[in-house]
């Protein structure tokens, strides 16, 4: 083991992926915070609205579910709050800031260094750990046929040998910043190369190792993930002293920082924090997997092994296919084997008479599920046209629909118009398919189906759209027009 030179790691590490420090400066608009909206203005609306990352530790899909280290202590956070969690995903330190200011997010969720200047225009978070800046090159091309000296004397440990080189980092960034001081103090100059602001830290270490470029600068909790998966990199020469890594909220939400500070507290005290650590920082093989897979969104725009059948039977319905994708994912998780405890079996979960109904003898085949589902989901689509004009809304019926049958999802939109409400919008249709476990509506006259738990319709139509938005943030393909415009994208 090579020991890093002139600084020791003393880091408790809890939270987040580490690319705040190729974030570029904040932009100059929107520094101060504009918006009021603190804890109880969130609770209020049902959700919170926080901008994230997407990259191999962060945020990403992977086999069509969302994951990643942020995203699951975001989801954990949300829960704790009771409120539903909206992601947003964007480059830049500035822009983040100025979508937070202006009211448009509650939390950054990148990974900031704490700076003096920054603390100005935003309100940090408790630190979430302490890291450290690091240099990334490639070993020779023979490195394994070498021994360990032989290999050190290939590469750049001390700080004065970067005098005369190429360091590619991303514009703008502490990286960058870091070159530059480091220039002063060693008395000649980096040649730093500045790369878009748009770009990704992760796409400047890939360069490094396929050899498009020697060197980069990164943080090393990332750096070392990204060396679990390019093993000719070389993380170990140390260019920074420690930094505090923490997450910002307005400074006019001083509830929200003092709630999640005591959050975090109890968080890491929990077991629960570690598994998902472990998961993303810990398990170098899994990583590995994950950013080497087709269905990962790390790499391209594919769900499953199934993305061709589901694209035709999105066509045929007029639909976006991520969200065919996400009615699918929920059912099945994309597994065709899958069967549940009611009997509803394959990639669409359809009961053996549905199934006989739409023309699929064996649900274990893919295509005869996806197949038939698709023809379920027209004859609801169908069905829901004559009462349901609006697109958006219609879909949400068609969702309910299908999860627990269509004589449920009637007999809420009969006591919806029975009580003067709208039969027409699910959010007031939701209300009595609610209230259907209550023998006062349930024995109710205009009702045919008679009780039904139904918190779980409601949910899943929920579900499902949130997991549509979450697949449109990843996966940019489209097939045919979106029926749903819930936000731009």
């Amino acid at each position: 083991m090579h020991v890093r030179q002139g600084f020791i790691l003393a880091c408790f590490v809890t939270f987040s992926i580490f690319t705040a420090c190729n974030k570029p400066a904040f932009d100059e608009d929107f520094l101060t915070p504009v918006a009021s909206i603190d804890l109880d203005s969130i609770k209020q609306r049902g959700h919170i609205n926080v901008i994230v990352d997407n990259n191999s530790i962060s945020y990403f899909i992977y086999r069509g579910q969302p994951m990643g280290y942020d995203y699951e202590l975001l989801k954990l956070f949300a829960e704790h709050l009771n409120v539903s969690l909206k992601i947003y995903v964007t480059s830049g330190v500035g822009k983040a800031v100025t979508k937070l200011n202006k009211g448009e997010v509650d939390i950054i969720a990148f990974p900031l260094t704490v700076t003096k200047k920054r603390t100005q225009h935003v309100a940090f978070t408790n630190p979430h750990f302490y890291s450290f800046q690091v240099l990334v090159q490639r070993k020779p091309d023979n490195w394994r046929q070498m021994t360990v000296d032989q290999i050190e004397s290939t590469l750049i440990r001390n700080p004065i040998d970067l005098i005369g080189k190429e360091v590619h980092v991303l514009r703008q960034s502490a990286f960058a910043d870091r070159l530059k001081n480091l220039s002063e103090e060693i008395g000649g100059e980096i040649n730093i190369i500045q790369d878009s602001a748009g770009a990704e830290t992760e796409s400047l270490i890939r360069r490094v190792s396929e050899g498009e470029i020697d060197l980069t600068v990164t943080d090393h909790v990332i750096a070392a993930v990204n060396a679990a998966y390019y093993s000719n990199l070389d993380i170990n020469t140390t260019l920074s002293l420690q930094q505090q890594i923490a997450w910002a909220v307005r400074k006019t939400s001083p509830l929200l920082l003092d709630e999640f500070n005591e959050w975090l507290t109890t968080i890491k005290k929990d077991p629960t924090f570690m598994v998902i650590y472990n998961r993303y920082y810990k398990s170098p093989r899994t990583s590995r997997i994950r950013m080497m897979s087709d269905y990962s969104s790390l790499r391209g725009n594919k769900l499953s092994p199934y993305d061709p059948m589901i694209k035709k039977g999105a066509q045929e319905l007029g639909w976006d296919w991520r969200l065919l994708g996400a009615v699918i994912y929920q059912e099945s998780r994309f597994e065709t084997d899958d069967e549940s405890w009611a009997g509803a079996k394959g990639l669409m979960q359809l009961m053996p008479e549905t199934a006989e109904r739409f023309g699929a003898t064996d649900l274990s085949n893919p295509q005869q599920s996806v197949e038939a589902g698709v023809k379920y989901l027209k004859y609801l689509d169908r069905y829901w046209s004559r009462t349901v004009v609006d697109s958006e809304e219609r879909i949400k019926f068609i969702l309910a629909s299908y999860n627990s049958g269509l004589g449920h999802i009637i007999d809420a939109q009969k006591l919806a118009v029975k009580y003067k409400e709208d039969g027409t919008l699910w959010k007031d249709v939701e209300k009595y398919l609610l209230k259907k476990s209550d023998p006062d509506y349930f024995q109710d006259a205009v009702v045919k189906s008679g009780y039904c738990k139904c918190e779980e319709p409601v949910n899943y139509v929920q579900k499902v759209l949130d997991r549509y938005e979450e697949y449109k943030i990843h996966i940019t393909e489209m097939s045919v027009k979106d029926p749903i415009k819930m936000r731009s994208e």
